[in-house]
């Protein structure tokens, strides 16, 4: 046999060129449908996680110290904060108890000025209540509230201590006080904020009027009834 001619190679060309092309076109159809498949699956995951995000943020993060940040204090009367926080937002065995400490540059008095201040912008009214404190401190230490929540804000000189040496606590003698501490200035201020329901001071206090306890059930007995000799049976 000879070699093929040139009309059977076009022949066997056209037979196989449509097989090919369908093949190419399927292929082309999957890789399309894959692309489109990972472009909804990346829009679900970041639709979904972004609000995922910010919605544990918003549970992470108590509203309460975002109120706080927002007062209109100077820098130099928050120039370093910490805040803690404990019991459960919603009242589950406690409720929560939010405490903020920060650091003033300036004098307790000063400092407390313009707390006070920016509490009163802030809608916060001042609150006498008894109790304020709950013991006697140093300071400035006031009392406030504002709808269903309650503040103590307490601001105070600082406690300064003078820095170790050699990794020992510096003993001072007294009554010379150390040079660190002699350039310790400043205030310290502490911000106490409760739930008014889970305050003990929003709630009325028992009374001690005795006329509301009545009679003593056990009356002091004056004299000493061993004194007096007991009456023989007749």
């Amino acid at each position: 046999m000879g070699p093929p001619r040139a009309s059977d190679q076009d022949a066997a060309g056209d037979d196989v060129a449509p097989g090919a092309r369908s093949e190419l076109h399927r292929q082309s159809r999957e890789r399309r449908r894959l692309r489109a498949a990972v472009l909804v699956l990346v829009s679900v995951v970041l639709l979904g996680a972004v609000p995922l995000f910010f919605g544990i943020r918003t549970l992470s993060r108590d509203p309460v110290f975002d109120n706080l940040d927002q007062l209109n204090v100077p820098g130099w009367a928050a120039t370093k904060t910490v805040d803690d926080v404990s019991g459960s937002r919603w009242c589950l065995l406690d409720c929560r108890l939010r405490e903020r400490t920060v650091t003033s540059e300036k004098s307790p008095d000063e400092t407390a000025q313009v707390y006070e201040s920016a509490l009163r912008e802030d809608g916060w009214q001042p609150w006498k209540v008894t109790r304020c404190p709950e013991q006697e401190t140093k300071g400035s230490y006031t009392c406030w509230r504002r709808d269903e929540l309650t503040l103590d804000l307490w601001v105070r000189e600082p406690t300064c201590v003078p820095p170790p040496v050699d990794g020992e606590p510096a003993i001072v003698p007294s009554p010379e006080p150390s040079a660190a501490a002699a350039e310790c200035t400043g205030s310290l201020v502490s911000v106490k904020v409760r739930n008014a329901i889970d305050d003990e001071r929003t709630r009325p206090q028992p009374s001690t009027d005795p006329s509301l306890t009545g009679e003593d059930p056990f009356p002091t007995v004056s004299g000493d009834p061993l004194d007096e000799p007991t009456p023989s049976p007749s």
